[in-house]
């Protein structure tokens, strides 16, 4: 997969609390979820998105509540890709479940600047800010292929389909 965007940047120990106010988690439209996302911290951040923009985090990204709100509303908002120095095990595994790509990688957060043009091939492993190349673990392609499908559950109905038409 190959994503181009728009850089945003947010930096270390970015948790899931700052991303959604505890008092937005009775919402349960993911488009009405995004409208709120980092409000307290960056009022303006979400008129700045634009669909296909990227975000690049420092450490530990995601940590904190375990709220599915966060990458849900990441993901509405229109982000492409996050990429972060590192991710709580937790968010990682919400946002892969829900669909939204995320790379590991070390040093893009410390060279990212907003507003940066940035393209990943998560097939490759390659980030490019600019002119500048990161080369990261590639995204294992079973990964890849939950993130295409939209999430693990469309991702597992569809293997159970396939699964039922080979037995016939």
């Amino acid at each position: 997969m190959i994503f181009e965007g728009k850089v945003h940047v947010v930096g270390d120990h970015c948790d899931t609390d700052v991303m959604i106010p505890g008092r937005y988690l009775s919402l349960v439209e993911p488009a009405e979820i995004a409208k709120h996302i980092f409000e307290e911290v960056d009022p303006g951040f979400v008129e700045r998105v634009q669909p296909g923009d990227i975000l690049i985090a420092g450490r530990n990204f995601g940590s904190g509540s375990g709220r599915e709100h966060a990458p849900f509303g990441l993901k509405a908002l229109g982000l492409s890709c996050i990429v972060a120095t590192s991710f709580s095990r937790t968010f990682y595994r919400m946002a892969i479940d829900l669909g939204l790509p995320i790379l590991t990688c070390e040093g893009v957060a410390r060279a990212a600047r907003a507003g940066q043009r940035c393209r990943i091939d998560t097939a490759s492993g390659e980030i490019r800010l600019d002119d500048v190349v990161f080369r990261t673990q590639p995204m294992p392609q079973f990964i890849q292929d939950i993130i295409e499908e939209g999430g693990l559950t469309p991702w597992v109905k569809r293997e159970a389909a396939r699964r039922r038409a080979s037995n016939g």
